[in-house]
């Protein structure tokens, strides 16, 4: 057969790669021999040599669990991305320096383990008293800083600012955030890491969260944060917010659903912007499938005996989909939630206390239901009347030993 349609094609990446001589010419990264048919679809590769990949892990802490964030970075690892960022809550923080100190060394000693950089981001059990604020800038300096990578400007945030405060950003943080944005007036993209969703509390503006919107006015950005221990995204000024679930923050971890899962988030960093996916940590495996034998300690000994909670929610007679079930005591003057469960559409629910569906503590409680559809824009408002969502909604249950089965039915 003539070969005179026969050519090779070499694909350079120039600039990306050189030889490991050390010198300056480009390393060739392909070579394939052309021909007028060729099993392959074509030569448009997906990644431009000013892609990049990096993974984002979210809430370690706030009632961690066991030998899931230590897993987490064996399979970071697994996935090599250029460096990892967190959204915070990477200790239980307190007040107690020593326990602090054990607390760190314990997350550096699993933290030491990856082969890529590691960005921290202050969390609310990171630097949420004077003490762990004193500790960590002892540790790891700043509370809010920015880097730039390849034309991409980082900016994190610190949503506990002073110490002491619950989701407020100081005048100070503020006046930096300016400055920095200032100072990269046209990067690539911006990504901004902060702890709590500030633009989801009542208190939105008192908490400096709008004077970080109008500074990052007029560019694109992707806002990420944590805290909440369930995901959601939300769509602000045009522009997308996602509120990451867990890496071994306490959770019932109840599914995608319900937005309670253990995930690492993957990000590709392209020309038009960063494409963003969320990997659930169950899902990602060794070669040899084997997973890696870790030791994170947890603390178990406060947890009460549950049996099983079942039932179905009605309004008007007619089933709830996607209503929120809490079984309420009275804790301090305060209500403190015992267990949960979320309707279907049929309007069964069960609930859940420690893992899922586990079911509930003996006891009697009052019952609370919220109905809010799901909303890209933030905390869709309650749809039932307002009194069903308090203690006072005039729905009890008494949890027994053995199986329960409770039956709501609302009316306007």
């Amino acid at each position: 057969m003539r070969r005179s349609l026969l050519s090779l094609v070499t694909i350079l990446l120039v600039g990306a790669a050189v030889a490991l001589s050390g010198g300056n010419s480009p390393l060739s990264i392909f070579q394939f021999e052309k021909e007028a048919r060729n099993p392959v679809s074509h030569f448009r590769w997906n990644l431009e040599p000013q892609d990049f990949q990096f993974a984002i892990v979210s809430d370690r802490t706030g009632s961690h669990r066991a030998n899931i964030y230590s897993q987490a970075v064996h399979k970071l690892n697994l996935l090599q991305p250029e460096f990892v960022v967190s959204v915070g809550d990477l200790v239980e923080g307190g007040k107690n320096v020593a326990a602090l100190d054990r607390q760190w060394k314990e997350f550096d000693g699993f933290n030491g383990q990856l082969t890529m950089p590691f960005f921290y981001a202050a969390g609310n059990h990171d630097v949420g008293t004077k003490e762990s604020a004193k500790f960590w800038e002892e540790k790891l300096g700043r509370r809010y800083y920015h880097f730039v990578y390849r034309g991409v400007l980082f900016l994190f945030l610190n949503s506990d600012d002073p110490p002491g405060s619950v989701g407020n950003i100081a005048k100070e943080q503020a006046d930096f955030v300016r400055q920095v944005l200032g100072e990269n007036r046209a990067p690539r993209w911006t990504m901004v890491f902060v702890h709590r969703p500030l633009w989801a509390m009542a208190n939105i503006e008192q908490n400096g969260w709008l004077d970080v919107e109008k500074a990052l006015d007029g560019r694109p950005y992707t806002v990420i944060c944590g805290h909440v221990h369930r995901f959601q995204k939300f769509v602000r000024n045009g522009q997308n917010y996602y509120q990451l679930a867990t890496t071994g923050g306490g959770s019932l971890v109840r599914g995608p659903e319900y937005g309670e899962f253990d995930h690492i988030t993957w990000v590709t960093v392209k020309k038009d912007g960063p494409v963003i996916s969320h990997v659930l940590l169950d899902a990602i495996h060794a070669e040899d499938l084997k997973a890696p034998i870790t030791d994170e300690p947890v603390d178990i000994s406060k947890r009460k005996p549950t049996y099983a909670a079942t039932g179905q929610v009605h309004f008007e007679g007619v089933p709830l989909d996607g209503a929120e079930i809490r079984l309420l005591y009275a804790k301090g003057g305060k209500s403190t939630v015992a267990a949960s469960g979320k309707s279907g559409a049929d309007g069964r629910f069960t609930l859940s206390t420690y893992t899922a569906n586990d079911g509930a503590p003996a006891g009697e409680y009052a019952v609370a239901v919220t109905w809010r559809p799901q909303s890209v824009k933030g905390k869709a408002p309650n749809q039932l009347p307002a009194r069903y969502g308090t203690t006072n909604s005039g729905l009890k249950a008494n949890i027994q030993a053995g199986k329960n089965e409770l039956t709501l039915e609302l009316t306007k």
